[in-house]
């Protein structure tokens, strides 16, 4: 097994539908990562056993996803060197507008990068751009996958020009 260097947290199992688009990030760019169910109000202990000791396992990076009250990435930001990176994950009653709240309000000198309600998405691409500033390798594949998002955009004006909007959306 390959050491892990991502670790993708989340406060409950309902929230790995969520987390499942950073863990699929991460299988994408080939980058070994763990995911734990870590819950800061339920098993605080564990929190702080797997904040403090990620980075001496060799984790580089922690995804934390948590809804409601939303504690569990600013409390793991709390106790690890390493950068964490909060998913605001959507609630039931607010739509995640108050995990987005909990996350993005850290205190100066405790910073929790934080992406948008429901977009484990772009906390695993921001992860993995972590981890390729020392990895060439890797920063060549994030290099191609933006290279392919450029080329996705171009394909579908030119498709959007050859249509017209009208035909465009009827497609859509």
């Amino acid at each position: 097994m390959t050491q892990p260097l991502i670790g993708i947290i989340m406060g409950s199992d309902s929230d790995l539908p969520t987390m499942k688009e950073a863990i699929a990030v991460c299988s994408e760019f080939d980058v070994a990562c763990e995911v734990a169910i870590v819950s800061a109000h339920r098993t605080p202990e564990r929190m702080v056993e797997y904040a403090k000791s990620a980075h001496q396992r060799g984790i580089k990076v922690i995804i934390a996803g948590a809804g409601g009250a939303a504690h569990l990435p600013g409390m793991v930001a709390a106790l690890t060197p390493l950068p964490v990176i909060g998913v605001p994950v959507p609630s039931r009653h607010l739509q995640g507008v108050d995990s987005l709240y909990s996350i993005v309000q850290m205190p100066a000198g405790i910073p929790v990068a934080t992406v948008a309600i429901g977009n484990a998405k772009n906390a695993g691409l921001l992860a993995v751009q972590i981890l390729a500033t020392h990895n060439p390798a890797l920063l060549q594949q994030v290099q191609a996958y933006r290279a392919g998002l450029t080329t996705m955009v171009m394909e579908k004006q030119a498709k959007l020009d050859e249509l017209g909007y009208q035909k465009y959306l009827s497609n859509l």
